[in-house]
């Protein structure tokens, strides 16, 4: 199964401008060297309402199999990508999460614990991963990602295994 990925980027600096996009062709680039497409991208700013409209434009897409959305995930003040997904889910997949932060201690030390990355499946079914906006966090993502998601996608329509 081919699937179309949708990609929400959450950053005020490359929003504005400030900063050069670095995830968009990583994460297009990425999932091609794994016969995925990416179908659609925005980048949006730090905002509880940006990232609502993004996250629900992608889930209305009929393209998009999966959405991934970067940045926001920290604990600072205006990392809002992990309250924003959550109240649009109708649940979370835990095992993700802990993978990613397991992962990431290794390859960055505690701080890599610090993440609120997650994976959520919103209504109807579409499943969305959140992760940092560092492109050695959306690397260390993706290969997590791209071993599981064809067999999300079988499961949340029904395909028996």
């Amino acid at each position: 199964m081919a699937l179309n990925y949708c990609l929400v980027v959450t950053s005020d600096r490359v929003y504005a401008g400030l900063k050069k996009d670095e995830i968009t062709p990583l994460v297009s680039s990425t999932l091609e060297s794994r016969g995925r497409k990416l179908v659609a991208s925005t980048v949006v700013r730090n905002s509880f309402e940006d990232i609502v409209a993004a996250v629900a434009s992608m889930a209305g897409r009929r393209d998009c199999d999966v959405i991934l959305v970067t940045g926001g995930t920290g604990p600072g003040p205006r990392d809002v990508t992990t309250e924003v997904v959550s109240r649009l889910a109708v649940y979370m997949l835990p095992g993700y999460g802990e993978e990613f932060r397991r992962l990431s201690a290794g390859e960055v030390g505690p701080r890599g614990l610090l993440t609120r990355s997650e994976a959520y499946v919103l209504p109807g079914g579409k499943p969305v991963f959140t992760t940092p906006g560092n492109p050695g966090a959306v690397a260390t993502a993706l290969k997590i990602i791209l071993g599981l998601d064809t067999h999300l996608v079988e499961q949340l329509r029904g395909v028996g295994h």
